[in-house]
């Protein structure tokens, strides 16, 4: 693990690691554009034209996605500093702490915020992660994802993950425009769309049919409504499989919605130990609040006033 905003475990079947690793931090400033494992914030994710208004004034954030910011802007939580807080690395249940202090206006954002994350093993196949932030001194809106790219074939073993199976406790998904925001605010249902994957289905059976970007990429980049999401419980999210490897994820979490990324646009991007990666190399299950909710009054809100908590908990287990 390491403290540049990327503050991930290598998960390994065996001696083989099946997530992605992040370049190294030399080169994070010409290649991170991929996010390769970092936890992301203050604002994850998409928000129009990088502006919102609460409580009556307008903030413009950092826009580093066209005329939009994704995942917090140019200097978010992912290209950030984290210090560890706390490490045990003994016993049945190893774990370690980092935390970060996003100051007030960073990123065009209000207030101070303390943010920490834990990784924590449960035994050999079982790994939660654990998000919370706290609002020290005026509203602000937080809502964190943790961006890990999955292939359980093998990180950077050159085989993509259209073999997957992949079954979704979802049974609705955020309609996204061309620029993959909810615009339109509406929810619709998964049946009878390339969308559906309520039962396992391989990745790749109807990617051909996910169209994203107006035209400008073909893959999945959607986002889903978690059944019974929302409540602050642990709930199934994913579960996937690798029939050639056998090896298989299952991911729970207590929020409301989970983006389904297939690496769309990773084009031979460089990694740590000179591993590339390219279309389709890796799967993202980015669990989080509604899309843009700061700009959609009709979502749940995101805004945490001064001394509220964020809390945002994951656990992913693997077989092998």
């Amino acid at each position: 693990m390491n403290g540049y905003g990327r503050e991930q475990c290598t998960v390994q079947a065996h001696t083989q690691p099946i997530c992605s690793s992040c370049s190294p931090i030399s080169l994070l400033h010409q290649n991170d554009t991929e996010y390769f494992g970092p936890i992301t914030g203050r604002i994850a994710q998409r928000v129009a034209r990088g502006r919102f208004v609460l409580d009556g004034k307008v903030y413009q954030m950092y826009r580093n996605a066209g005329r939009n910011t994704i995942h917090g802007g140019d200097r978010g939580f992912s290209r950030s500093i984290w210090t560890v807080k706390e490490y045990v690395g003994g016993g049945e249940s190893p774990y370690i702490t980092f935390y970060y202090r996003s100051f007030d206006g960073e990123q065009g954002l209000p207030g101070n915020v303390d943010a920490y994350v834990t990784y924590r093993m449960s035994g050999p196949y079982t790994l939660g992660v654990h998000m919370n932030a706290t609002a020290l001194d005026k509203a602000t809106p937080v809502n964190l994802l943790l961006h890990v790219y999955w292939n359980l074939r093998g990180e950077g073993s050159g085989r993509d993950v259209l073999g997957h199976t992949l079954r979704l406790h979802a049974s609705r998904h955020a309609v996204l425009d061309d620029e993959l925001l909810p615009s339109s605010g509406r929810i619709e249902p998964v049946a009878g769309t390339p969308l559906d994957f309520r039962t396992p289905t391989p990745i790749g059976s109807r990617i051909c049919q996910v169209v994203v970007m107006g035209g400008r990429a073909v893959g999945y980049d959607a986002n889903y409504i978690i059944d019974g999401g929302g409540e602050g419980m642990l709930l199934p999210v994913a579960q996937v499989r690798d029939p050639a490897s056998g090896r298989a994820l299952e991911l729970w979490a207590n929020q409301p919605t989970m983006q389904l990324y297939t690496g769309n646009s990773l084009n031979h991007t460089a990694g740590k130990r000179g591993k590339v990666y390219d279309r389709y190399a890796g799967f993202c299950l980015e669990t989080m609040g509604y899309v843009d909710a700061v700009n959609h009054p009709e979502f749940p809100s995101q805004t945490l006033r001064p001394g509220q908590v964020y809390k945002h908990d994951m656990v992913y287990k693997f077989s092998f």
